[in-house]
């Protein structure tokens, strides 16, 4: 597993973007199971979603671990999740040595790879409009200075820190189970490449390091332990420099399953 500029890879975090346009129509690159259980998903959005998905991650452990991209190779790479439902990477049946995070919005998806059982998180989000009473109702007062101190980018600082709120409960494996003020999202002036740092504090006094990025429509935050080291994308640029939205499901929200 490498990185481009981190001293020390083994704690390597490495991102991995790819949108709806490259998935493949065929299953040949899914594992049987998965194939059986996307095949029975009535609902696109839904079943397009965890096809981005599957294939987003299975191309970021591939590519994080140096193994070829084809299809025969990515289907010997499973993502399951585990008991708190924190996705996991395998290869033939076996933990692949990887900690990974998954994110989608808008046919785009993202995978975070780190190696070693590095607690992760990541969020993908828009840069959409979100009313005040969204942030009186999930953000915590200092949250709410923040987004309020800067009312031309109300909206950017909006979704930023809810997706770093996201990808702090990712980290705490707990996701929307907690309150998303139980955890508090502040703005540093650090920057690596086009990251910015982030940090979030739980009500425990825990810290997680974090960084984010601003993709046109989207902005992207990362969360991990300790002192996280910026992203590195696996593919420079990464795909989702150019980015833009899609919303192909709605044209036709419900499939037709054989049989019914």
């Amino acid at each position: 597993m490498s990185s481009n500029g981190s001293t020390d890879p083994h704690r390597a975090v490495l991102y991995h973007a790819a949108g709806e346009h490259e998935v493949p129509d065929h299953d040949d690159w899914l594992t049987p199971v998965d194939a059986a259980r996307f095949a029975k998903m009535r609902f696109t959005k839904r079943r397009d979603e965890s096809r981005l998905g599957r294939w987003t991650a299975k191309g970021a452990v591939a590519r994080a671990l140096d193994r070829p991209v084809e299809h025969a190779s990515l289907r010997a790479i499973s993502i399951r999740n585990a008991i708190d439902g924190a996705p996991e990477a395998f290869i033939d049946d076996v933990p692949a040595g990887v900690a990974i995070s998954m994110t989608d919005r808008a046919g785009w998806a993202v995978c975070l790879v780190a190696e070693g059982a590095e607690a992760l998180g990541c969020d993908l989000e828009l840069v959409e409009p979100r009313s005040q009473r969204f942030v009186d109702d999930y953000f915590t007062p200092r949250e709410q200075a923040l987004v309020a101190a800067a009312p031309d980018d109300h909206d950017l600082l909006a979704n930023l820190v809810w997706s770093a709120k996201e990808s702090a409960l990712k980290v705490l494996r707990q996701g929307l189970r907690l309150d998303t003020r139980t955890v508090e999202v502040a703005l540093h002036d650090d920057e690596v490449g086009p990251w910015r740092a982030l940090e979030v504090a739980t009500a425990d006094g825990e810290r997680f390091g974090g960084w984010w990025v601003r993709h046109g429509d989207f902005v992207l935050t990362c969360c991990a332990r300790g002192d996280a080291t910026a992203p590195v994308a696996i593919q420079d640029p990464s795909p989702l420099a150019a980015a833009s939205p899609v919303h192909s499901w709605m044209s036709a929200p419900r499939r037709d399953l054989p049989g019914s």
